[in-house]
């Protein structure tokens, strides 16, 4: 399975820079200078790599130097590049509560009590933490957002394939934080 691990955002000065969005945990291993990049536009398939010639950071934001890449033209060029790696590649994580987002995707969520309640599809990363968006059960479109934190998320389990949930009362009401169908007083 092919995992994004930075997002070409756009070009940085005239020499041919890369400002990268980082979606990875060790971004000082995988953009390290030597690196070998792999990559590919959205909606294409056949991968290109590059080589790391210089790596930064620069008021938040790494700006990668690529071999090869030497202006602005050439920079712009690469918008939108996903750099990928295979989620086969990646060695097991030694802590039991670290799990990657891929193998969070697709398993089962349920209540302590054993009900299901329906899959994990997607990991979301925001500024605020992680959420898991979970499909429900019997649903073909929309998400329910979990915050994936001890207190809500009590067991995962790779090995059986279930995340087990103990929501806070209304979490799970499909109707939950919408201030246009709560009575006003």
């Amino acid at each position: 399975m092919e995992l994004v691990v930075g997002r070409v955002a756009k070009s940085h000065g005239i020499k041919g820079e890369l400002v990268v969005e980082v979606r990875t945990d060790e971004p000082e291993d995988r953009f390290a200078v030597g690196a070998v990049l792999h990559g590919h536009k959205p909606r294409e398939s056949t991968l290109k790599s590059y080589t790391v010639e210089a790596a930064r950071n620069h008021s938040g934001r790494l700006l990668l130097r690529l071999e090869g890449v030497t202006d602005r033209g050439d920079a712009d060029a690469l918008r939108g590049t996903m750099f990928v790696i295979d989620s086969a590649d990646l060695e097991p994580s030694d802590d039991p509560d670290e799990f990657y987002d891929h193998e969070l995707e697709g398993l089962k969520v349920t209540l302590a009590d054993g009900t299901d309640v329906g899959s994990v599809i997607e990991v979301l990363h925001s500024a605020a933490g992680e959420l898991l968006s979970i499909r429900r059960i019997g649903e073909t479109s929309g998400e329910l957002l979990i915050p994936f934190v001890a207190a809500i998320v009590t067991s995962v389990s790779i090995a059986d394939g279930v995340v087990v949930i103990e929501p806070p009362e209304g979490l799970l009401d499909p109707d939950f934080g919408d201030s246009a169908n709560s009575e006003r007083d």
